[in-house]
């Protein structure tokens, strides 16, 4: 059956019985168990009252289960279709900016499932948030390969988005890496998933420079409401941008591998990180790949991204990191004995 997506505050020209079923399946969706007592306080209404609307609830198809009782109490059940879901405004948005990700990942059937559940979700969005849903989707930069970002709210992280789309000034207080606290006062450009982080690239007004801020690190953003005329941006790239302020702050890994595919495939995978060449192979095309890495995890991860044999040159850390990657995964997949911990005493 067709599964639309309802949000929460689409509710304005709807009767009171109405708006209060959305409320009432917003709620048994946010929740596993409601006691029937604490949900008919929410809704302002009473016992006999919610009975009904459960019942109304039922006759469109949702699977609604009951336990009399004085603990009795409501909650949905597992259907046989997905029935149509209520989303506020941030699962809104987080969903369809989850959906846009997934569009372009390079995972066998799901580009274009997640296209076609994209263009559901954004045809029946609230113009509000289709404007910020496409907000964060131009002003972010993506990369040809990556780790997931860690998560963060949707409000501030569309709140950068818009500022970035609409060439409007921001200001908001920043974190730094030994604590500190300051209010900052920017010109956003973009927005970069780098590592398992959020960046913004902006110009500070204050410093008169370029940088780049952890979001995670970014505290109350918010638009000043005065428009700027885009500068020159720092780089070509925002995402090399970022990454080489990275390098700056920390003695990056020197990694340098022979890999067994042509430099074009290597390039068009992670060619944003690393630099490669093509070189003489007996056993076929070859290409000496170096790059530079805050960790050889993540040396690991890049390198294991190609799916291709490959053999580590330097550094010898990144060899030891490899076994020990080995080692756990033939553990995963039961080809070997979980290691003995030794016990220890005084």
């Amino acid at each position: 059956m067709p599964v639309p997506v309802l949000n929460s505050g689409q509710t304005s020209g709807m009767g009171d019985t109405g708006s209060r079923t959305l409320r009432l399946l917003s709620l048994l969706q946010g929740r596993r168990w409601w006691p029937g007592a604490e949900l008919a306080e929410r809704l302002g209404v009473s016992v006999r009252t919610l009975r009904r609307d459960m019942d109304r609830l039922r006759e469109l198809g949702y699977p609604v289960e009951a336990q009399r009782g004085v603990d009795g109490g409501y909650q949905l059940a597992p259907g046989a279709a997905l029935p149509p879901l209520v989303l506020d405004d941030e699962e809104a948005v987080a969903l369809a900016v989850g959906l846009q990700s997934a569009a372009q990942a390079p995972v066998a059937g799901t580009a274009e499932a997640s296209l076609r559940a994209l263009s559901k979700v954004v045809q029946v969005m609230p113009a509000r948030l289709r404007r910020q849903v496409e907000a964060l989707r131009a002003a972010t930069v993506s990369a040809p390969w990556q780790q997931a970002a860690e998560p963060l709210p949707v409000g501030p992280l569309t709140a950068v988005a818009v500022a970035c789309r609409d060439a409007e000034r921001l200001r908001f207080d920043y974190v730094t890496a030994d604590g500190r606290s300051g209010a900052r006062h920017v010109e956003p450009h973009r927005l970069v998933p780098l590592g398992r982080r959020w960046y913004l690239v902006a110009y500070d007004l204050e410093r008169h420079d370029w940088r780049s801020f952890r979001l995670d690190r970014v505290e109350a953003p918010r638009g000043t409401g005065a428009r700027f005329a885009p500068r020159q941006p720092p780089a070509a790239d925002a995402a090399a941008f970022v990454r080489a302020g990275i390098a700056a702050l920390a003695r990056p890994i020197e990694v340098e591998a022979v890999v067994r595919a042509p430099a074009a495939v290597v390039r068009q995978r992670i060619g944003r990180w690393a630099e490669a060449e093509d070189v003489a192979g007996e056993a076929g095309p070859a290409c000496r790949v170096r790059m530079q890495a805050d960790d050889e995890g993540w040396a690991v991860m890049a390198l294991g991204s190609l799916g291709v044999e490959f053999t580590v040159v330097e550094p010898p850390e990144l060899r030891a990191r490899l076994r020990e990657v080995a080692a756990r995964l033939e553990r995963a997949a039961g080809l070997s004995a979980a290691p003995q911990r030794t016990p220890t005493g005084r």
